[in-house]
């Protein structure tokens, strides 16, 4: 079976959107209004079961050096606080995912994938 890495960094890259999007998650996580339906915990296990692939082949995903490096920061932040956290109407506000949040946006930057 072909593996689709463009599809899979695209889906990626917008839960990394999502995650450095504070109104999103206030809107969808905590409010619960759509049109999208996602939770915080959605978001970490999509996120950690595509995100670690990419990593783990980021020549074939197309990555270069740099990029892997951000990616791989931020994936690595990102576990360590999704470990002990899992409410976030809890740490929406805390500085520790302002600076989670803040990351994903320097990925985002790195891959040019700002909207």
């Amino acid at each position: 079976m072909e593996i689709n890495r463009k599809q899979i960094l695209e889906t990626v890259l917008e839960i990394i959107r999502d995650i450095s999007d504070k109104d999103y998650q206030r809107r969808v996580w905590i409010r619960e209004e759509g049109p999208e339906v996602d939770d915080f915990i959605e978001t970490v296990c999509v996120f950690s079961s595509q995100g670690d692939g990419v990593i783990k082949e980021f020549k074939e995903f197309g990555l270069t050096d740099s990029q892997c490096q951000i990616f791989k920061r931020f994936r690595d932040h990102f576990h360590a606080f999704a470990a002990d956290n899992d409410w976030p109407h809890l740490f929406i506000d805390t500085p520790e995912w302002t600076k989670i949040t803040e990351e994903a946006k320097e990925v985002l930057k790195a891959f040019n994938h700002l909207h």
